[in-house]
Order: C-alpha cells, then sequence, then structure tokens
C-alpha cells in the first residue's frame, strides 16, 4: 500500500492539512481496499495552527518511510523550518521519495534546496515572494500545480484538490481518479490554471508622472484605435523618445501597457454585464472577437465565456486607478 505521510508544522493552513489527508484517506481501489496509508506527523508531538492545537502520532522518522511526503502551507507568522525539518526532507528526497507541496508549502520545499533549477508554483499572491526569495526556482504563477516527476508543486487552496487527483491517476489510473473526484465533487481536470482567479487590476499609472493624463485618456479611450504614432503625437515626443519614456515611467512598452489595460476592461465587462463576447470585444478596443480570445486566453488561461460562467454576478466595482 502506498503511504502518504503529510508533514505538519507550526501555523499549517488547516485546509491545506486536512485536503491530502481527506482525498488519499478516502481513495478505493476497484475492489474495494484503500488506495494510500495516510500518517499525520510532525517535529514535534503538538502543533499550533492559527486557530487551534492539533497532536500528531508521527515525528520527522515517517518521513523516512512514506512514498509520498506532503507538505502543507504555513501562515505568515510562521518560522521558518528548522534544520531538522529541512535535513528529514532532504534525505527523503535523496532516497527517491516524492515531495509534494500545497500553496505555500512551496516555500519549505524551496528553503531545503528542493526547488532549485526546477518549475514550481504557488498560490498566485505569494508567487513573486517565491521568485525573489529563491532566484534558482522557476516560478509560474498561472497554473494549478507542476509535475517535475518526484518533486510536485500546487498553487493555492483548491489547487490542492487538482495536485492530489493528479497523484491518484498516476498511481493508480484514470478510473480510481475519477472515483475519488466524484467523492470530492471536483472535476477530474479543470480548465484554465490559477491565471483567471488572479485580480488583474488596472495597469499601474504612475502619479505626479509626465505621462499621468495620457495614461488616463486611454484608459478612457480604450474601445478606439490607438497608435503608437498618436500616443508620441499627443504628448509632443518622437516615436522612440516617447516609447524610451513610457518605459522609464511604467516599466513597460505602450503596447503591452495597452493591452494590459484592455484586458482588465474585458474582465469587469465579463463579470458585470450581459453583452456578448462579441460586443465585449469591441469596448475593449481589440480588432476582432478571434483577437479577443486569444489575447484573453494567454493572459487569463482560459476563454472569456469559461471567465464569465466562473465569474459572472459578482457584486464587483471597477478597480480605480492607482
Amino acid at each position: 500500500m502506498h503511504t502518504v505521510a503529510i508533514l505538519v508544522l507550526d501555523h499549517v493552513v488547516p485546509f491545506d492539512m486536512a485536503t491530502p489527508m481527506e482525498v488519499f484517506g478516502r481513495t478505493r481501489l476497484p475492489d474495494g481496499r484503500n488506495a494510500y496509508r495516510v500518517r499525520v506527523c510532525g517535529e514535534t508531538p503538538d502543533v499550533r495552527t492559527d486557530g487551534f492545537a492539533l497532536r500528531v502520532d508521527h515525528g520527522l522518522e515517517a518521513l523516512a518511510d512514506a512514498d509520498t511526503v506532503v507538505v502543507p502551507g504555513r501562515s505568515e507568522q510562521a518560522a521558518p523550518p528548522s534544520t531538522r525539518v529541512l535535513a528529514a526532507l532532504r534525505e527523503a528526497a535523496a532516497a527517491g521519495t516524492r515531495i509534494v507541496s500545497i500553496c505555500v508549502g512551496a516555500f519549505v520545499l524551496a528553503e531545503a534546496g528542493l526547488l532549485d533549477g526546477l518549475r514550481a508554483t504557488t498560490h498566485w499572491v505569494a508567487a513573486d515572494l517565491l521568485a525573489r526569495t529563491y532566484p534558482l526556482v522557476e516560478v509560474e504563477p498561472d497554473v494549478l500545480y507542476v509535475d517535475n516527476g518526484q518533486i510536485l508543486t500546487s498553487a493555492g487552496a483548491a489547487a490542492g484538490l487538482d495536485l492530489c487527483l493528479h497523484l491518484i491517476r498516476r498511481d493508480y489510473g484514470s478510473a480510481v481518479a475519477a472515483d475519488a473526484a466524484r467523492l470530492s465533487v471536483m472535476p477530474l481536470e479543470r480548465e484554465g490554471g490559477q491565471a483567471q482567479f488572479i485580480v488583474h487590476r488596472h495597469p499601474p499609472v504612475p502619479q505626479g508622472s509626465t505621462l499621468e493624463p495620457l495614461l488616463h485618456w486611454i484608459e478612457d479611450n480604450l474601445s478606439h484605435e490607438v497608435t503608437l504614432g498618436a500616443l508620441a503625437t499627443r504628448s509632443g515626443m518622437s516615436e522612440r523618445t516617447f516609447s524610451r519614456r513610457f518605459r522609464e515611467q511604467t516599466g513597460s512598452t505602450p503596447l503591452q501597457w495597452l493591452l494590459r489595460a484592455r484586458v482588465r476592461r474585458a474582465q469587469y465587462l465579463l463579470e458585470n454585464s450581459d453583452h456578448t463576447v462579441e460586443r465585449i470585444a469591441q469596448q475593449a478596443g481589440f480588432g476582432s472577437p478571434t483577437a479577443f480570445r486569444e489575447r484573453f486566453r494567454r493572459v487569463v488561461g482560459t476563454s472569456p465565456q469559461a471567465y464569465r460562467s466562473a465569474f459572472h454576478g459578482r457584486t464587483v466595482s471597477e478597480p480605480a486607478l492607482s
């Protein structure tokens, strides 16, 4: 039987801990046998969360006997993992054990050096911090999970479910995984990645900059054709000088800034209106519905229609420019 050890450290996120416990613990083989043996382990018997205390039955030695080790996320109050925890994870990895993180549990794996040179993901809110703190890790913030073979990482919250179902399919095939998905009331595969859940706010408008009036003008005229030449003329500069100043003040090219603004406008309209995709493409300034769909999927990770199905009807105020 495949043994899963869930490594629970102080300030563990309860949802991240419970997800593998429930999903693996409930998985059954076609003959009714349990597919996994689940053990909850910790550095110490008593573990604190931000709301209650836990007592675990196994210590770090359980990592040596596991086929898979799962590291849930921890809250911001958590101290860095101890040298004992990091050493136990490295030893398990060196022995060929599969190591998995859920949400910001990726920071523990990165601290142990297990993500160096690998692709990885985490909750989109923490992706930039992971990339800055551990530059040897290739962070992919738009995906639900990353499978490197032995080392796997998932994005936030429900993405841990996606990764657990993926592991079950790897271990026992699609039929067992599909049954586990039904028990979790989850699709076996979800369309898109976590990019669709990222709040793509308006591109930054540097307050007090010489370009601030122009950027506000662009926001007010997204449905019209906006060319580099017209923007440069409106700013009283040559195209070359304008492009240089624009990058200096916004950190982006004029085209990139404009496309981000148009995608965000489209998101707002998909969330808060019943307009057709064709009309929204026009209102956001895309040349055609096809161009709109292609750009939207590239940025958001899903189709406009799928995004609307997921997010339409929310009470959302259009974000103010900042």
